[in-house]
């Protein structure tokens, strides 16, 4: 008589069926799928996998980290997908590169989800989260960038900015030096790193100095190091940052700052690779590459003598320009969930962004750029009591500097009863709801053009909407 079999054997043959069925589905759409666990460890690759990286990626995958596999920057401890997924939300159409070892990667669609375990109790109880990729080229909308795209910490989804992950994509073979240019808060040093990671001296150091920081005498010998007496309080010899970075990449961050005699010494070691030490007289060799940035109009620069023109064409043999935020506008809605998710995990938090005040964020012209934007998160999630981020929550941000022309003639102006109470209220107790509600008919509820006329922010404009039921 054959053994009875058990009910654990039922539960691993029902749960084998399951897992066969749900490969197949996928497989029949052309996605690869991940099973993880609570932290994100994967437990099942489904075989498709194989199809999209390399033989064997399926069975190389199991017991590996989403974070491994897919990056930090959507799931590292503050990752924009770890955020959302702890939080109980979907995201779907973020784009990465996917990898099993260094060898292989390939650039993939990703949307991840809670696994819903109550309602399929015969799939394995461990799974806690389930991944979808595709390659990113078959997702219909990769043509459109409609999803973001992320590589070594940056993450955009605007052309400008998916040029640049291609440049740097094209640049995994490269060691020449690169110099790039952008506003201040950009993110030129994060697209550096991205640069650094994905060349063939990833493995060796990132060394940064800020060339705009130090006097002249304390920066030559921080470039290139000192011996011991060549000045006052240099006890002993040092290394310098060329010298640090050897077999790596060393990052000049505002070289448009360095002083004319440093730039000759510069020159020097990307013609010959040598320099010395400070009070040395023994030449020594750099084995760095050199990638630099710059918020200043090196060529105009150049052509007002504070910087040397044959200093500027050895730093630019690729030029990289970062456009500021306001020209990637695009880019400020995936920026501010990536950015939501680090600092809420900061606070361990996970936090999400109401479109009202998303809507705030897209209206502003983010001067400070990328660093202001991750500002006014923090700003926001230390004054949030709730999950979700109101427009009351944000700082006050001036809107965009002015409207586009009307075709027609403007509205006539509004005659308010109380007009300094309009213009500075306290709270909605002090609000003359009517006069308020005929500015925003006079502006045909342009909340823009009505905050710009009553002096105030979009964010403050909102607030008082919502206390006197303007919706």
């Amino acid at each position: 008589m054959g053994a009875v079999m058990s009910e654990q054997d039922t539960r691993n043959i029902a749960a084998e069926a399951a897992w066969e069925g749900v490969s197949a589905a996928f497989a029949a759409l052309g996605r690869a799928f991940l099973c993880a666990d609570s932290s994100f460890r994967v437990l099942h690759a489904s075989i498709v996998l194989d199809d999209v990286l390399s033989p064997g990626a399926s069975a190389a995958a199991a017991g590996r980290t989403l974070e491994e596999m897919l990056g930090p920057e959507l799931f590292g401890p503050s990752g924009a997908l770890r955020m959302a997924l702890l939080g109980g939300e979907r995201r779907e159409g973020w784009r990465a590169h996917l990898r099993i070892d260094d060898s292989e990667h390939r650039l993939v669609s990703v949307s991840a989800a809670p696994f819903p375990r109550a309602r399929f109790s015969s799939c394995n109880p461990e799974v806690a989260y389930v991944v979808a990729i595709r390659p990113a080229e078959e997702d219909p909308t990769f043509a459109h960038q409609i999803g973001p795209t992320t590589i070594s910490g940056v993450i955009a989804r605007s052309p400008a900015m998916l040029r640049i992950f291609h440049l740097v994509e094209n640049l995994r073979h490269s060691d020449a030096t690169v110099l790039i240019a952008g506003e201040s808060g950009t993110g030129k040093e994060i697209v550096a790193r991205a640069i650094h990671e994905h060349s063939p001296r990833k493995n060796g150091p990132f060394v940064a100095v800020n060339c705009g920081a130090l006097p002249a005498d304390l920066l030559e010998s921080e470039m290139f190091g000192h011996v011991r007496g060549s000045f006052t309080g240099a006890v002993r010899d040092r290394m310098g940052r060329f010298e640090l970075a050897s077999g790596g990449t060393l990052f000049l961050d505002e070289v448009g700052d360095l002083p004319l005699p440093l730039q000759v010494k510069l020159l020097r070691v990307l013609q010959d690779g040598s320099y010395e030490r400070v009070g040395e007289n023994q030449p020594r060799t750099s084995r760095a590459r050199v990638i630099s940035a710059t918020h200043v109009d090196l060529a105009r620069a150049v052509r007002e003598g504070r910087f040397r023109d044959d200093l500027f064409y050895r730093l630019r043999v690729l030029p990289i320009e970062i456009p500021p935020l306001r020209q990637r506008r695009e880019d400020i809605g995936p920026l501010a969930l990536a950015l939501l998710a680090r600092v809420g995990a900061r606070q361990n938090r996970a936090l999400r962004l109401s479109p009202e005040a998303l809507k705030v964020l897209l209206d502003y012209d983010w001067p400070g750029n990328v660093r202001e934007l991750e500002n006014v998160l923090e700003y926001a999630v230390a004054v949030c009591h709730g999950q979700t981020i109101l427009p009351e929550n944000l700082p006050e941000l001036a809107p965009v500097v002015a409207p586009p022309p009307m075709a027609v003639a403007p509205p006539p102006p509004v005659n308010f009863a109380q007009p300094t109470v309009i213009r500075k209220p306290a709270s909605v107790a002090t609000l003359d709801r009517d006069a308020l509600q005929r500015a925003l008919e006079a502006h045909r509820w342009r909340r823009a053009d009505a905050a710009k006329a009553l002096g105030v922010s979009r964010s403050t404009l909102w607030r008082w909407i919502r206390e006197a039921g303007l919706e």
